[in-house]
Formats: structure tokens, sequence, C-alpha cells
């Protein structure tokens, strides 16, 4: 991320002091410079790295921008820019400069890499694939692209190439950390817990550029968790908080955060819910131990996605339920809780950091339940709409997630291998599937003979509440882990979660500690969905009697 040195005592002192990162000083250093010059194009350039390192964002881009047009088709001007663009989601823009560069400078490998990563960023993987492969195919031995390629491979769930990738790629460059997070991050998903903690902690050791560590050691608390360190796993965790963090949410409070070891007896505590809904749903499980905790004297204040209100509310009366906002702001998220005015609690925390404290091992699971309520009443309106259609127990379905990150659908297996479990007699499937799924029950029906009943009167998206009162009706929830999986199981009803091996939160166990009624079915390898949907069909007519 450095530019290109260039003359002058001044300037040179910027860009040690930018080494240094010490910005302030850089900063000051390069606004003298442009003082007396305006005109100082590589100041501009400098003084754009140090607004991107301090997170102003938007400054960082008028000054990359001033510096571009002083410096018409730099090259570190250009992938600097260009790198930043795409950090804020700004992939097209990215694409526009890189292109331009590669008229003039075809063989810039670092440029054809952030194209190809520009490219993946607007759902065009096919694209950069076949650019990175053509690249290499004339100028091979770039551990770069190779990483790049990898990475690719894997988002499409071809990890056995990824890794492939990944290992020419540290042949070369066996000093380099990307390819070697990659790879753990690789053996991660594929259940090697053990391997990918080993090939993670080297990349972390090579050392990574700072703005790559936190990715790193988070990932590293996800392979800690999934062999059952949590204490350690929470800690490594906590990377998410990290402004570097790619998922990074910043919370507008003006209040101390707690930090374990601050007491909470009669503390005014505000929890913040925090990335996705389903973690929300999961991780309020630690809620009922920190009202303890806070005690009579203290209070609890929760702030939760707006749709989980009203459920929250019922489920933990006397404490105050607000909906969080999150905006994007500067090129960053910005979570704030618009209810309660500055001042309105003594300390707040995101919620999974109470988890340090809480649930320090496996066995602090031990003895918790269910903590979400549903509406009696609703629970009871549903199993009464139920009752009037096919006879037979009525189990709930769910096959997806509607986060489309790079890399989550491997986490599910496709439609089509349910075949086994929609063909179980007896028993009267109820669809819990948000989101499109129109697709998948005509194919239910017309491949496999079974009409999926659609609940009428409710958004599965939307109405949370009342998907906890149709879970709460149902003889069983089976399927992939989302949003409506938590919130029934989070209600102590009966489930089935079919994950994959080595999936963190496991937590090392085989089990699923946050809801003690869940069962786990887990493939023997990466993947392999098939036997698992096998023995879940089989599993479901011997618990309900129906056949096969």
């Amino acid at each position: 991320m450095a530019p290109e040195p260039s003359p002058g005592a001044g300037l040179a002192e910027a860009m040690d002091a930018l080494r240094r990162r010490d910005f302030e000083s850089a900063a000051r250093l390069c606004l003298a410079l442009l003082g007396d010059d305006a005109s100082n194009g590589q100041a501009w350039h400098v003084l754009a790295i140090v607004h991107e390192a301090r997170k102003d964002f938007q400054t960082a881009i008028s000054c990359y921008e001033a510096a571009l047009a002083l410096l018409p088709g730099n090259a570190s001007v250009v992938l600097n820019l260009s790198r930043l663009a795409l950090s804020m989601g700004m992939a097209p823009v990215a694409e526009g400069l890189l292109r331009n560069l590669l008229v003039s400078d075809p063989d810039n490998d670092e440029a054809v890499n952030n194209l190809a990563i520009a490219l993946r960023g607007q759902d065009r993987s096919g694209e950069a694939i076949a650019l990175l492969r053509s690249f290499l195919a004339r100028q091979p031995g770039h551990p770069n692209l190779l990483n790049t390629l990898g990475s690719l491979a894997a988002a499409e769930g071809d990890l056995e190439t990824a890794g492939l990738l990944f290992t020419e790629a540290l042949r070369l460059a066996p000093g380099m950390a990307a390819p070697a997070y990659n790879l753990g991050d690789n053996l991660l998903v594929m259940g090697r817990s053990a391997e990918a903690l080993e090939r993670i902690e080297a990349a972390i050791g090579a050392p990574p550029p700072p703005e790559d560590l936190p990715a790193m050691v988070f990932s590293r608390g996800l392979a800690k968790l999934s062999l059952g360190d949590l204490a350690g796993g929470w800690e490594d965790y906590e990377a998410r908080n990290d402004p570097n963090w790619p998922g990074y949410v910043l919370n507008l409070r003006d209040e101390p955060r707690w930090m374990p070891g601050a007491p909470l007896q009669g503390c005014r505590l505000l929890v913040i819910g925090e990335q996705g809904l389903g973690d929300e749903v999961l991780f309020a499980g630690v809620l009922p131990d920190v009202i303890r905790a806070l005690g009579p004297g203290g209070a609890l204040t929760l702030a939760v996605e707006p749709r989980l209100v009203g459920l929250m509310s019922r489920s933990f009366p006397g404490v105050r339920v607000e909906p969080h906002r999150t905006t994007e702001a500067g090129g960053r998220r910005v979570r704030q809780v618009p209810g309660l005015p500055a001042g309105g609690c003594d300390l707040w925390t995101p919620i999974a950091s109470l988890l340090r404290v809480f649930r320090p091992a496996a066995d602090a699971f031990a003895g918790r339940g269910a903590y979400l309520r549903a509406d009696p009443g609703r629970v009871e309106y549903w199993r009464g709409a139920l009752a009037g259609g096919p006879s037979g127990p009525r189990i709930g379905l769910l096959w997806k997630s509607a986060v489309r990150a790079a890399g989550r659908q491997r986490a599910f297996a496709d439609f089509e291998a349910w075949g086994p479990v929609l063909r179980t007699q007896g028993v009267a499937f109820v669809n819990l599937q948000y989101g499109d799924c129109l697709a998948e029950l005509e194919l239910a029906r017309t491949r496999f003979g079974v009409d999926i009943l659609q609940p009428q009167g409710i958004d599965l998206m939307n109405d949370l509440d009342e998907v906890a009162a149709l879970g709460g009706a149902l003889d069983l929830t089976l399927g992939f882990s989302n949003a409506s999986f938590n919130l029934t199981a989070a209600t102590g009803a009966p489930a089935w979660l079919i994950t994959a091996r080595g999936a963190w939160t496991t937590l090392g166990t085989g089990a699923y500690p946050w809801y003690p009624q869940v069962r786990v079915l887990q493939p023997a390898g990466y993947g392999e969905w098939g036997p698992v949907l096998e023995r879940a069909a089989q599993d479901l007519a011997d618990t309900f009697g129906g056949d096969r």
C-alpha cells in the first residue's frame, strides 16, 4: 500500500512516518508539502493512504483522485484506489480503473489479481477464473494469482482444487501469509480443524499485513471453538470488533464498553445484537445468565434486529427491548440504538462478547433450556390450521439460507439431495423455508410426488414471532441452520440439525450445546450430504412410524 519512492526530504519523512504507522505525523508532513505545492501528486497519494488507515474512506478517495489527476496512469495510485473501492463495495468502479491500467500495462499481475476480485464482487466468477487462467498460462509462477484462483475455486465448492492452488502458491512463496491462511480456512470448511489451526497459526506468524490480521485471528478462533477450546476461541472471536475485520460494524455509543472483569451487579447494561439474525437468536441464550448477574438492582436493555423485538420482549419480561438500526456511512456499517439516548446505560457490549465469561467451556451450557417463548395462543392457532392438511406428524423443512456470501452455499445440500427424506411415508411436510423457494416446492411435487404444505397468512421472512409459533406447533423441525431453525430450536421445540462435519457451533462436542434438545446429523466428509439425508429419512420413519 506504499506509494512509489520520490525525491524530497519532506516526502521521505512522511513516508517513513507512514511505515511506522505514525499517521498524525504523516498527515501533518503531507499537508505542509501541499501547502507549499498543491500539485505534489505523491503527497496527495501518501495523504490518501493515511486517511484510509484512519478509516476516513471518503476523504481517502478524494485524495486518491487528486493524486491520480496529477499522476495520470500511475500504477501505485490506481492499484490503491481500486483496492479501496473494492473494500467499499464499489466493484464496478475498481473494474474500470483496473481495465484502464491494463491497457497500458498488460503484464501488471497485481492489476490482474485485483480485477479478478472486482469481477468476483459482481457475481462474475467465471470471468475472473478465465482471466487468471489466461494470465497464468502466459506468465506462470505468480503466487498472488494462484491464491486468488484458489479462493474462487473454494467459493465454487471445489475445495480439492483450491487446496492444490494454495499449496502451489506456498511452494512459490513459503513466507506468504495469504495462501497459508486460505489453506487453513479451506481445511476448516472440510472439517479438518486441527490441520486448519496449524496453517492459520503459520499465516499469523508470517506475519500478514496489519489489515489482514483480524480475519485470520477470527478464523483461528473458529478453529479453536470447533476443537472445544472455548476460552481461546472466544478470545480470538473478539477480532470481529477490530475495524479491519471484513464484517466489522461500528457501534455508536458514548458509554464505556463492558469488558470481562467489570462488575455487572447493579449495572445498567446495553447488549447489542450482532452479525446475522440467526446469530442474534443463537447468542441470546446467554441473556438469562446476564440478568442473574445484574441482580435486582441492575437493568438490561437489549437491542435487536427490528423483526425480533416482539418475540424478545415476551421472552424476557422486565428487559427493555429496542430495535437497532444499521446504516452505511463513509464506506462503513454503523449501528445505532435510536430508542436509547446517550447516557441510557452504564456499559454496553456486543452480545457475543458475553460468551467469554458465561460460556468459557462446553459444560457451561449444561442445564440451560429453552429461552425464547412463542405466543401460546398462536401456537394453538397453527396446530389447528395444520390439522386440516394431510394426516401424519408435521415435519417442518429448512434447506437453505438467504445469506449468499461467497462460499455460504457450501454449507447446504442441493435440494435434489432431499429425495430420500421427501419420499418418507406417513408424515406431512411443512415449509418453514423463507425467501424464494417456489422452484424447490415445484420440484418436490413433480419429481418426488410430495406436496410440501405452504402455511397461509404468514411471511416466513419477516413475521418472526409467527415463525416461532409455527415451529412450536410442529412435531419436528428438520434442516440446516438458518434464522428459522434457531427461532424454532430456541423455544425448545423438537429439532434435528443437519450441519457440516466439524462445524464450529458444535463446539467440539458432536452435539449442539446451544439447544440441548437438538439432534445433530453430520456427514462423514465434506459435502457428503447424500448419506446424511438417507439417515434422516430412516430416522424419520423409525421415529414416526412411517415407511421409506
